[in-house]
């Protein structure tokens, strides 16, 4: 299970409908529960660094955008819960190169772009035998003022 306000996700939906027809890419800054759940604080919005040609169906983080990511969250004693992307006119479904680029523990949310449209957002687990996705219950809480 994870946790976002209503304001990270719509922050996910805009920055997939910005980077449209292209995947955009981000990580997820929180912090993990006892029980497993994770919280989610802040969206780290990242520059997807595909080569051009590849862009509208992958995304990349560099190890160099990852350490710049953990190196935040560290400062503000969290972690990195996750990732996430976007699909430009595919489902919220995470694909096969998903998988295999994929680390156990972490969120993936995938929010479907169809047709510069943000439609759907799910959040996906990986198994930890890396065999598959299971989808992952988002409770969406009301933004914190």
């Amino acid at each position: 299970m994870i946790t976002l306000t209503e304001e990270q996700i719509s922050e996910i939906e805009k920055h997939g409908e910005r980077e449209y027809p292209f995947e955009c890419c981000g990580l997820l800054v929180g912090s993990f529960a006892a029980n497993g759940e994770k919280q989610v604080a802040e969206i780290f919005p990242i520059e997807n660094a595909r080569e051009e040609s590849a862009k509208h169906n992958r995304s990349l983080i560099t190890p160099q955008d990852l350490m710049r990511g953990e190196k935040y969250a560290r400062g503000k004693k969290l972690d990195i819960v996750g990732n996430y992307h976007s699909h430009p006119d595919h489902p919220a479904i995470p694909s096969q190169f998903d998988l295999d680029h994929a680390l156990p523990v972490w969120s993936y949310v995938i929010v479907s772009i169809e047709k510069g449209k943000a439609v759907d957002a799910r959040s996906w687990e990986m198994e930890n035998d890396r065999s598959k996705f299971n989808e992952e219950e988002i409770i969406k809480i009301m933004n914190q003022d």
